[in-house]
């Protein structure tokens, strides 16, 4: 017999574990979907299959679900798989959770010793072909894109060397080369960080090895077309206190904040490091290069916003603290200063998007996910205590907003469809959680005219468990798939 989940924050209400497996063929429209909108939405979901052996965990320990919307022709199938992992073949295999407390090996069970505790339950990306699900603490997973059948563990042809892989890459749109890190990248709470680059068809070829300052939360990093940029915040791990039992992170305000920036394709021996106050960011919107000054857009917080990573630091949970501002941190490579300057371009928001077009370029349009109290009370949707619910579009050179919300809803993260018409921003769609019927939705919205409203919602006659993050594939890249 399962035992229950705990009645905690990460388990309980909208939090409540799904545990399904499903296809959900020609689901219901309101209103229409362009014609021109033909393509596979991926989206990461963390879903325990089994309760944690410690009694109680995180939600962003969960086993990975990916869940693929295909849109064609104006009809949208769904499906809804577990990522099969080394982790998760263990645990049914015992009928029970094997593995302990989040991202600690040493409150597993000791048959599952030396095994992968990889979830691959944060991004979904399609490159050179192929659709990986990623988690940053391991190596990525290779899946069938179309049937989301779990192939295998992926380590570009036996070529990598890093334990670890970021969820956060980055594409060069005019190369088509992916470039991506790893923290942690020897071993647990190891300072080494890898650095690596493949071609438009996965050929791993350039990986690179530096030290962060210390062992930090590196969930997130950003390129422009000439430089690469390595955010280090003060969220940090210990090997002694793991073993004696503690969650992986802690908030540390002792310590700096760095950001390391190099020559995009150059050596990491070219690395040079800036140093500011204790602060936080899961994810950046986007960056580039503007002579010696190199921009970085970052949604930017006081303190982790996670409530677990600042009681394991021994630090109260301030709400007000971990809203993230979006800031433009600018950084003059030419200057012997070894700190950055801070712009603020819009309010506090998360989960940003920019079109493909200006990706790690010079911009204009930026949007976000929000929590705004003045829309309707904090409802627990997810990994914080208040789910987003506020759609953003920023003007990040005007500073400009206009938003769009509906009261007693929670939204998850917005993700971005190219349209082919010339001068056209494209659409948003974004997962909404209604609570009130305990079902949800894909809205659909003309980027540009967000605020107006949604012009087709896709109805999912079931609650949908929080996801981490998403990312649109074109019918025509899909095509490719190999």
């Amino acid at each position: 017999m399962t035992h229950p989940f705990p009645q905690t924050m990460d388990f309980a209400g909208h939090n409540e574990p799904m545990r399904i497996e499903c296809d959900i063929f020609d689901m219901v429209v309101e209103g229409e979907i362009p014609a021109e909108i033909n393509g596979v939405w991926y989206r990461s979901v963390p879903d325990p299959q089994y309760p944690s052996r410690m009694g109680d965990d995180v939600f962003i320990s969960g086993d990975g679900m990916v869940n693929a919307m295909v849109f064609e022709n104006g009809h949208v199938d769904y499906k809804l798989r577990y990522v099969m992992t080394e982790r998760l073949k263990s645990d049914r295999a015992a009928r029970r959770s094997l593995f302990g407390k989040y991202r600690n090996p040493f409150t597993d069970d000791p048959s599952v010793k030396g095994k992968s505790r990889g979830v691959a339950n944060t991004t979904p990306i399609f490159h050179g072909g192929k659709l990986f699900a990623l988690k940053e603490d391991s190596r990525p997973v290779e899946l069938d894109p179309r049937t989301l059948e779990t192939i295998g563990e992926f380590d570009f042809n036996g070529k990598l060397q890093s334990q670890t892989m970021t969820a956060h890459t980055r594409v060069d749109t005019d190369t088509g080369r992916l470039y991506f890190f790893g923290y942690e990248a020897k071993g647990l709470c190891t300072t080494d960080v890898s650095y690596c680059v493949a071609d438009k068809d996965l050929n791993l070829i350039s990986e690179q090895f530096f030290q962060a300052p210390y062992v930090s939360m590196m969930h997130d990093f950003v390129i422009t077309d000439k430089h690469a940029v390595f955010p280090v915040f003060p969220t940090t791990s210990d090997l002694e206190k793991l073993k004696a039992g503690v969650p992986h992170w802690a908030w540390d305000a002792t310590k700096s904040t760095y950001v390391g920036i190099m020559p995009r394709d150059g050596k990491v021996s070219e690395l040079r490091w800036f140093e500011g106050p204790p602060c936080f960011s899961y994810h950046m919107m986007n960056a580039f290069t503007d002579g010696s000054k190199v921009h970085m857009d970052v949604c930017l917080a006081d303190i982790n916003m996670f409530p677990f990573v600042m009681a394991s630091g021994g630090y109260p949970y301030e709400p007000w603290k971990a809203n993230a501002r979006l800031v433009r941190w600018t950084f003059d490579l030419a200057s012997a200063s070894k700190t950055w300057t801070e712009t603020q371009l819009g309010p506090g928001g998360d989960m940003p998007r920019v079109a493909v077009k200006d990706m790690n370029k010079d911009y204009e349009i930026g949007y976000m996910a929000v929590f705004d109290p003045r829309v309707s009370p904090p409802i627990l949707s997810g990994p914080t205590p208040a789910g987003f619910n506020v759609l953003m579009r920023v003007n990040v050179k005007t500073g400009a907003i206009s938003a769009w919300s509906e009261p007693n809803t929670t939204l998850q993260e917005p993700v971005l469809i190219p349209s082919r018409q010339q001068g056209h921003e494209g659409y948003i769609a974004v997962m909404q959680d209604l609570h009130a019927t305990n079902t949800a939705q894909v809205l659909l919205f003309e980027a540009e005219h967000a605020a107006k409203g949604p012009i087709a919602r896709i109805k999912i006659p079931m609650r949908q468990r929080c996801g981490v993050h998403g990312n649109w594939v074109q019918a025509e890249e899909l095509a490719q798939a190999r």
